[in-house]
């Protein structure tokens, strides 16, 4: 594989920390996982020394590998060292393409899941696939936010504009400035997308709280793209731009942390909202160092407020008034049936058990570990270690009990797969 190689980062010699790695192999087709890829994990600096070479399970993933990370100190304050190590992942598995993402990134002390989605030999004359992960934007030079008024002229026609507030299934994200025709569209997942964006705007090793202010802030920005239907009322076919200058940086194909993963999935249906305003607020932010934005929330800023105990609502507030408040979403979209308002675990009957066993033995179709369970309604132990097996695969707390986070985790999965199921019986 011969590529010209953008990052040149090396392991720094104060890289004396750790930080966890796994990597997440699926087929781009169908989205079954690819067992017995084989993965080697190299410095992006040095790609020919190969430090891990891993092999993937029956659900496509990799044993949770140890790297070296710098100080967790650097990304505690604004610095010139750079907070994190990059790592080069190379896939091969038999009758598919291989793949390259140079530059995931490993934090002290925190854990990520790289994904990888390989295209099949006969789907592509190309001989490799190359993904460049860039730099957080904490770290890296980006265009600033070009301001906007927080609340958005929506048309009155009822035509387009969304009667009430609707976490959408997919977001349409394009990987550009608007006016670029040649940038691509992706069509991703909507709590994968705040994921991506919170990964690659704020550090992981941050406060729960600032974390989740900053989530909060991305989330009711992005609702408020959907809901005013910001870039089709312009004539573009996107919800998004991964721009900073117009959106939030988005990366195609870069890893997620999983303490900013378990985050989302807990209040993802969440945004912000001004009384007798029904959009949700177009919340700007800025790093605040680099950046001043004296009317919108400092990223670092918000940091320090954490450090202090503030909450995540109470730092908010701090930054966009004390008329801001926490909202939620009056619909999900594409999810056949909505969380019963409690945790189905041991003991728990009735048609949501019936549901949700339902769903994890279409899932279990294409991943394996998932054991099969009678879908009697009854949720026991068969139905327990089935619960395990999904959270286990997809990056979640491991209990066996079907919260709110599960719930919707495993609905969602549900549906990206009954559509392939059918497309291929």
């Amino acid at each position: 594989m011969n590529i010209n190689y953008v990052h040149t980062f090396e392991r720094p010699e104060n890289a004396v920390d750790r930080g966890n790695l796994k990597v997440n192999v699926i087929d781009r087709r169908t989205k079954r996982p690819v067992m017995n890829a084989r993965v080697e994990i190299s410095y992006t600096g040095r790609p020919d020394s190969i430090i891990e070479e891993l092999v993937t399970d029956d659900s496509g993933l990799t044993p949770t590998i140890a790297l070296p990370a710098p100080p967790v100190e650097y990304s505690m304050e604004p610095q010139d060292s750079q907070p994190y190590s990059e790592y080069n992942v190379k896939i091969t598995a038999s009758g598919y393409v291989d793949m390259l993402i140079s530059g995931s990134e490993i934090f002290s002390g925190e854990s990520s899941t790289q994904q990888a989605s390989l295209g099949g030999q006969t789907e592509s004359d190309a001989a490799s696939d190359v993904v460049v992960i860039p730099a957080n934007t904490l770290f890296g030079t980006y265009p600033p936010k070009i301001p906007e008024n927080e609340i958005q002229p929506v048309n009155t026609s009822g035509e387009i504009v969304l009667s009430k507030v609707v976490v959408p299934e997919t977001v349409v994200v394009h990987d550009g400035v608007p006016a670029d025709p040649t940038a691509s569209d992706y069509y991703v997942r909507y709590s994968d997308y705040i994921k991506n964006v919170a990964s690659s705007e704020i550090y992981s090793t941050w406060p729960v709280e600032t974390i989740k202010a900053n989530v909060l802030a991305i989330m009711s920005f992005t609702l408020n793209r959907v809901y005013t239907e910001f870039y089709r009322n312009k004539g573009y076919e996107f919800t998004i731009t991964s721009s900073t200058a117009f959106d939030h940086k988005w990366i195609y194909g870069r890893n997620i942390f999983t303490s900013i993963s378990d985050i989302v999935d807990d209040i993802f249906n969440q945004y912000l909202s001004r009384p007798n305003v029904k959009q949700p607020i177009l919340t700007q932010y800025c790093d605040g160092k680099r950046v001043s934005c004296p009317d919108w929330m400092s990223q670092w800023g918000s940091k320090y407020l954490g450090d202090q105990n503030y909450s995540a609502i109470d730092i908010l507030k701090y930054y966009y008034g004390d008329s801001m408040y926490i909202n939620t979403a009056e619909e999900i979209s594409g999810i056949p049936a909505s969380w019963p308002g409690y945790n189905l675990d041991i003991g728990s009957s009735g048609q949501k058990v019936r549901q949700l066993q339902e769903q994890l033995n279409l899932i279990g179709e294409f991943y394996n570990a998932i054991p099969p369970v009678e879908p009697d309604g009854i949720y026991g132990e068969q139905t327990a270690e089935a619960v395990r097996k999904f959270q286990k695969i997809f990056d979640m707390p491991q209990t066996g009990v079907v919260d709110f986070a599960t719930w919707y985790q495993i609905s969602g999965k549900y549906v990206a797969l009954s559509g392939i199921a059918e497309l291929n019986p």
